[in-house]
């Protein structure tokens, strides 16, 4: 039989999408959601590709995993949201089932890759709120040598930063930027390409920027100047978040919702709903919830209770 299952092609993208219209003329799946299966599989292809999987006939379950497993990680960081990563492990599961003629065993996203869907509304109060946690743990990280990684969880914690978004900082024009405006411009790094503005408004984020600054040097950001950015999030980034789970604070993201619940705090007086506030002004709520959807890069303000808890009833 010729590569690909014999399905016509030696690309395996379009093998894909070959083996989703013919399941299609078969009436095993429908005409609208082939688009998006293919889209989704076709960037599993190019991770394959890259990996030196050329034919379908070698991809296996394990490889899926892993491929599962490094969107979990982009999950945690916040760089992707959890059913996107679910979905595209489940278009690989569509399509190799497909071109195997459902031999193909699946594999789990949630149970065997680690993509937990994240609940819309928190619960529990991010443990890195706590000054006295993140700092032991920021210390333990600079004592060990990752400097760079602490750097990155204090940009977090202080601004909000994803962790791309803090990996690819230059924290010496930031830092001068929030001397002369009071803001600080995010625009690498960002969830579709949206540049946005943060306020400055405490002598811990220049501190926080003049640390950072001086690690980054002569270096464009704070990753490596000999690693690319892949590098980086897959080896020292993933060691700095491993490093401050061993603290108790869950990941990157815990300290962007640590930021978003001292926002909401500084902005409405109260305590966020997570941290056992009450809302008393349902307008001054959506306001703030505005505002710090807007400085968390979201667009949509539903968004910000992942961060500092629901609105209630």
């Amino acid at each position: 039989m010729s590569r690909n299952y014999g399905l016509g092609t030696r690309d395996m993208s379009s093998a894909g999408r070959i083996a989703l219209d013919q399941a299609v003329g078969r009436g095993e799946l429908s005409f609208a959601s082939v688009d998006a299966i293919a889209d989704r599989f076709s960037k599993f292809a190019s991770y394959a590709k890259e990996k030196g999987i050329g034919r379908m006939e070698r991809i296996d379950a394990e490889q899926v995993r892993e491929y599962g497993r490094k969107l979990a990680d982009l999950v945690q960081q916040g760089d992707m949201a959890a059913s996107y990563a679910q979905n595209l492990v489940s278009a690989v599961n569509t399509v190799m089932t497909q071109a195997t003629r459902g031999e193909w065993q699946s594999v789990s996203p949630t149970r065997e890759c680690g993509i937990e869907q994240r609940s819309a509304i928190r619960e529990d109060a991010p443990v890195g709120v706590d000054r006295q946690t993140f700092s032991r743990a920021v210390e333990a990280m600079r004592e060990s040598g990752m400097v760079r990684q602490a750097c990155i969880a204090e940009l977090a914690r202080e601004f909000g930063l994803r962790s791309k978004e803090a990996s690819l900082l230059d924290t010496r024009t930031a830092l001068a930027e929030a001397r002369r405006t009071g803001t600080v411009t995010i625009s690498e790094g960002t969830k579709g390409g949206r540049t946005r503005e943060i306020p400055h408004s405490s002598t811990m984020q220049l501190e926080v920027l003049s640390r950072a600054a001086e690690v980054q040097g002569n270096g464009r950001n704070l990753i490596p100047t000999e690693a690319s950015w892949r590098e980086w999030r897959e080896g020292g980034l993933r060691d700095g978040r491993e490093a401050i789970q061993t603290h108790g604070i869950d990941g990157y993201h815990d300290l962007r919702a640590a930021y978003a619940c001292e926002r909401y705090e500084a902005l409405t007086g109260r305590a966020a709903p997570v941290m056992g506030g009450h809302i008393e002004d349902r307008q001054v709520d959506r306001d703030a919830r505005e505002q710090i959807s807007h400085e968390l890069g979201h667009d949509r303000i539903e968004v910000v209770a992942e961060y500092i808890g629901g609105r209630g009833t």
